[in-house]
């Protein structure tokens, strides 16, 4: 739910606009870094992205028109900022030893196995497949805002949740539904 306000009120006044762009990030920074973690597969570069498109949203604020849309307006330019810190991104050299022992209260857990290996088969779908099923199961969004936010058609966002969830069900070792069964 997106704070409303009187847009009467001349923007001028900087600590009134502070105060409004405030709210509204205090409002939707909990989707904004889930929907970053699930894009970057990473919490820390996920707060990094965040914060610089909350930059980009503050210097822009202005041209915000409708607070009821800002919630889209701000995953789309999180979604940008993801992809502007994806072709910067160099590759990193990880410890594996040091990987596996941070993980090894999760790796240890049996009743944890089936999160861990769920969410591995969803970090290894495609951006195109994961975006859309993430946005529909994480942030409870309709196919109709989907299809706006990603710029696709309500057909397109259907098929390609029908497939991320066929390949989510193909890696998880499930029944692969196409198939016609004799």
């Amino acid at each position: 739910m997106s704070p409303t306000y009187d847009r009467s009120v001349p923007v001028n006044d900087d600590k009134l606009r502070q105060a409004r762009f405030g709210a509204l990030c205090e409002t939707l920074r909990p989707d904004l870094v889930r929907f970053a973690f699930w894009l970057a597969r990473d919490r820390a570069l996920a707060e990094d992205v965040v914060q610089e498109a909350l930059l980009r949203a503050w210097r822009s604020f202005d041209a915000l028109e409708d607070e009821g849309k800002a919630k889209q307006w701000m995953l789309t330019i999180v979604r940008r900022e993801h992809a502007r810190v994806w072709e910067r991104k160099r590759l990193e050299v990880q410890d594996l030893d040091a990987l596996v022992r941070a993980e090894a209260d999760v790796l240890a857990a049996p009743e944890d196995a089936a999160v861990g290996e769920m969410r591995e088969a969803l970090f290894r779908l495609e951006d195109d497949y994961r975006e859309p099923l993430v946005l529909q199961v994480m942030m409870g969004y309709t196919t109709g805002e989907i299809a706006a936010h990603m710029g696709l058609t309500q057909g397109a966002v259907l098929t390609r949740l029908f497939r991320a969830r066929q390949k989510l069900r193909k890696a998880l070792g499930g029944p692969d539904t196409t198939e016609e069964e004799q």
